[in-house]
């Protein structure tokens, strides 16, 4: 049954956004929001409605339309690949309504507004299609009812088809048009408005500042259509335009326009009270133009933020002063309503979070924002990046997806180009492969817009490229250049912890500045506790699932500690991460994947917020600030183990991206166990430049440890005067552990009362005579999976040839570990055990009780061991799939001694009574017969 409402007419609005230039008087404007009917392709399979009532703006999602999703929590494809739409529709929806014109709207050309759509729509009136159709994915669809309307009521109707358009995706990933983030939803969003149009109207207005010059050229698009194009004899028509800034005039003209659109552009000074605008002065002003012509006046507003932001050499400037992109991606992540916000508000706390800790800059992957995301940007002084909605590996085959990307970049510029938040622009993600047309583009935005920088794309795989600039790039962001990598990932995994690293040989080719592809990655458990959040249009089967299996093999009470051990683990990836590119001459910056968590694309979950933008409790914001901030101390050093009578030496450093010169201060140092025993000291420095690092100093200090300990070695900055470290400027800390020399006698006194062996002969017996066994056979020979230091890799549904472990989960109190100083988590220490180790699966060994378990995959949730012990027959055994003996590595680890060291000096005690029991079968169940390499790697989602 359809109903129809009634629009009633509201006050000229002043409340359009200042983005796109909007008309701020008009002779009447009515508000279209509120409630429509909604006809749905009755051909759509599984819709349970296609006639219904729904409110405008909204989505077909949140009106609970569609088709209803029947699938339950399972940890099966469809469920754990993303979040699951409640109610799913792709296909044409009709949206009606009336609305009354008022005579004061009567017989005057009308503007229709439609803020965001996805992604094709026609507007009919009264039966009748208006003759154009809209469909761009990240700017306002506007139709033009030429003749206007009678006075009186009228059926509008709105066709939106939210079907695919244009072939710009690799198996539908882009951001811009995707199930994996934001969904492929049907609907309206944001402003619908019907608004009249003077017969002298501006209908664009764009502002570009000088800074050096401190002037502003502004360019006005005036459409005259009181006189007819071509018709002789007629006069120019003559406008007064007036320029005000926040309120206040600084500027007249009159102008002649003739008929249809005249572009009409004015320079003048700026007034003393504008000042610049950057992350941190983020002054922003309202630009505000009226054009009068007789009794009509037509105003339009814009943001006026006046910045310099420039490309010179490898280095990113704003303002003249370098900058460093401390960035993260965002992928249209909003789990509520599976569509981005068009509020502000909706917008204020992910970049609010996003400053909090510590970050200036957001990269929007494979799609553009609405407008509220650029005003609440402009306010914050965050750099934005957007994209071109494009993410293909056959880019520029198709003549017609050619044009629609060419265009989308046209109304991206016109649309948002004002905003100063707006720094970047590249023509997609990880484009391949023809570059001629990408380079035809890049030179095509670089001419049309000069307020923003412009790249190819954000990163590719296409053989040839990547590693350099292409010939109209001013930034280049990737993952390698020609010369090497610029990120860590595999690099942990494969080298020993060493902190004095940085890319600084990958960097010799780079001509532009380059800011890090995507660093990160790194997977956390899933937090369950989250579930609850999901009250909105989607459905965490994912999420569910994995509860749903913990609590089926009895290990839900494992499952918080699961999501902090892998938490911390990535956590101290990330820091790493982070300092290496700080320590990188030359660098621009990077942009994490991500400080959020990504719940599609297989639920990546690699952020220390959860998709919400809510702290996941694993770290602070602060902590994380250690190492994210405009200024950061920095610490090289070689290794994180050191043994008694080392020493420790390290350079200090000081990164400093904030706006002034760091002069007159010291950085205070100290080097600590838990005991409180330190080593403290100070370095004055005269001045550390801003714009890079600057080396403040060495210091050095032998090493002395009768037990082992952890070292924690802070550095912070402080005013060269200051007598304590209380006036702190910033601080940054890093562990290292040292072990004591302990002698060969003492441990073949401790291997007296323990049968220590490789071999499962000489374990089996020692059991059957009631011994104790440390059985640590060569890690190839156990049954398991391969031993790692790092987690997943995004997720093991996306990239599913993986080891799958999320990092060690101990208990720092176990007695077995007393001497071997450990946190609940994986950290550096563990480095060498873990790369000669298997991990053992030993749900099927229920006596074992683990002292070093791992955090296993949220696919599989499996227990998993490094080091477990149980009882056997008469004997008692220490199974240990970490190499303790050395079967696979020459070095001598003092780790591994010492680890060796603990676990005898346990097993000597009366602490060692193991409470479970395994069998002889059990304990060969876990052995190979022969060697086993089954090392794994994840493998390009493009394979």
């Amino acid at each position: 049954m359809r109903r129809s409402t009634l629009i009633t007419l509201i006050a000229c609005a002043a409340s359009a956004s200042m983005a796109y230039a909007q008309p701020l008087k008009y002779p009447g404007s009515l508000d279209l929001a509120g409630e429509w009917n909604v006809r749905l392709d009755p051909t759509i399979v599984g819709a349970d409605r296609t006639e219904a009532v729904m409110t405008l703006p909204g989505t077909t999602d949140m009106a609970g339309l569609g088709v209803p999703n029947t699938l339950l929590p399972a940890l099966e494809k469809p469920q754990v690949l993303r979040l699951t739409r409640k109610n799913s529709y792709v296909g044409e929806a009709v949206y009606s309504r009336d609305i009354e014109i008022p005579k004061s709207m009567a017989h005057k050309p009308l503007m229709l507004k439609l803020e965001r759509v996805l992604w094709k729509s026609r507007v009919m009136v009264d039966g009748d299609t208006l003759d154009s159709f809209q469909e761009s994915l990240t700017t306002p669809h506007r139709f033009v009812i030429e003749k206007g309307l009678a006075d009186g009521r009228h059926r509008i109707e709105l066709i939106v088809d939210n079907t695919l358009q244009h072939d710009i995706s690799y198996d539908n990933l882009a951001h811009a048009y995707t199930n994996d983030t934001q969904v492929m939803w049907n609907g309206v969003l944001g402003e619908m408005t019907l608004t009249g149009i003077l017969p002298i109207s501006l209908t664009d207005l764009q502002v570009y500042g000088d800074a050096d010059n401190r002037t502003v050229e502004v360019r006005t698009n005036i459409n005259n259509r009181l006189d007819k194009a071509g018709k002789q004899g007629k006069k120019m028509k003559k406008v007064k335009l007036v320029y005000s800034i926040d309120g206040k005039e600084i500027f007249a003209s009159e102008d002649n326009v003739g008929p249809g659109d005249n572009v009409v552009t004015h320079s003048f000074a700026l007034p003393e009270y504008v000042s610049l605008w950057d992350e941190f002065n983020p002054n922003i002003y309202s630009l505000e133009v009226s054009c009068r012509y007789g009794d009509d006046v037509s105003t339009m507003a814009a943001p006026l933020g006046v910045r310099k932001l420039e490309s010179v050499g490898r280095t990113l400037k704003m303002n003249d002063l370098p900058i460093f992109l401390r960035g993260t991606l965002e992928c249209c992540i909003f789990p509520l309503t599976g569509n981005p916000p068009t509020s502000n508000q909706g917008w204020e706390k992910v970049m609010a979070t996003a400053k909090e800790w510590g970050l200036n800059h957001l990269r929007f992957h494979s799609w553009c924002p609405p407008d509220a995301a650029f005003r609440v940007a402009d306010s914050l002084g965050m750099y934005l990046q957007v994209e071109l909605p494009e993410w293909t590996l056959h880019v520029g085959s198709t003549p017609s997806d050619s044009t629609f990307i060419y265009q989308e970049f046209d109304r991206i510029s016109t649309s948002y180009g004002n905003h100063p938040s707006l720094c970047m622009i590249t023509c997609g993600n990880e484009l391949q492969s023809d570059f001629t047309f990408l380079n035809d583009l890049t030179r095509h935005m670089v001419q049309s817009d000069p307020r923003q920088l412009y790249s190819a794309t954000s990163f590719t795989f296409e053989k040839g490229h990547g590693g350099h600039a292409e010939p109209y790039d001013q930034f280049l962001i990737t993952q390698w250049t020609d010369d090497g990598w610029v990120r860590g990932q595999g690099v942990f995994d494969k080298e020993s912890p060493s902190f004095n690293k940085n890319y600084d040989a990958s960097m010799g080719c780079v001509k532009v500045p380059l800011v890090t592809h995507e660093i990160g990655q790194y997977a956390v458990y899933p937090n369950l506790q989250e579930i609850d959040k999901y009250t909105g249009t989607l459905e965490p089967l994912n999420f569910k699932a994995v509860r749903e299996d913990m609590e089926r093999k009895g290990l839900i009470d494992q499952a918080q500690a699961w999501t902090e051990a892998s938490g911390r683990l990535a956590y101290i990836l990330y820091k790493e991460e982070i300092e290496r590119a700080l320590k990188t001459g030359g660098l621009s910056g990077y942009q994490l994947l991500g400080l959020q968590d990504f719940p599609g694309q297989g639920t990546a979950l690699v952020g220390l917020v959860d998709a919400f933008w809510d702290s996941k409790g694993i770290v602070s914001a602060e902590e994380f600030r250690q190492f994210n901030s405009p200024i950061v101390p920095l610490a090289n050093f070689e290794k994180a183990v050191y043994s008694a009578g080392e020493p420790f030496e390290a350079q200090l450093m000081v990164a400093n991206y904030s706006p002034n010169d760091l002069k007159g201060m010291a950085v205070g140092y100290s080097l600590s166990d838990n005991e409180g025993n330190a080593f403290v000291g100070r370095l004055p420095f005269a001045q550390a430049a801003t714009g890079g690092n600057t080396a403040i100093g060495n210091i050095s200090h032998k090493l002395e440890a009768d037990k082992a300990k952890k070292l924690t070695l802070t550095a912070w900055i402080e005013a060269d005067d200051a007598e304590s470290s209380d006036n702190v400027v910033a601080s940054n800390q890093w562990n290292i552990w040292v072990y004591p020399d302990i002698s060969d006698q003492e441990m073949a006194s401790l291997m007296n009362g323990v049968v220590v062996t490789d071999n499962l002969s000489q374990t089996l017996k020692g059991l059957k005579e009631g011994a104790k066994v440390l059985f640590s056979p060569n890690p190839l020979q156990i049954q398991g999976l391969e031993g790692k230091f790092v987690p997943v890799f995004w997720s093991p549904v996306h990239f599913p040839k993986q080891a799958g472990t999320m990092g060690l989960l101990t208990d720092p109190t176990n007695p077995a570990l007393s001497e071997f100083p450990t946190d609940m988590h994986t950290s550096w220490q563990w480095w060498d055990l873990m790369k000669h180790s298997t991990t053992m699966v030993t749900d099927s060994i229920h006596g074992a009780t683990p002292i070093v378990s791992q955090v296993d995959s949220f696919i599989n949730n499996r227990r998993l061991s490094s080091l477990f012990e149980a009882g056997c027959g008469q004997g008692k055994i220490v199974f240990s799939g970490i190499d303790l003996l050395g079967n696979t590595s020459d070095k001598d680890a003092p780790e591994r001694r010492q680890l060796l060291y603990s676990l005898l000096k346990y097993m000597n005690s009366d602490q060692f009574n193991p409470q479970g029991q395994i069998t002889e079968d059990q304990i060969r169940s876990l052995m190979l017969e022969q060697n086993d390499d089954r090392s794994t790697a994840p493998e390009s989602i493009y394979n």
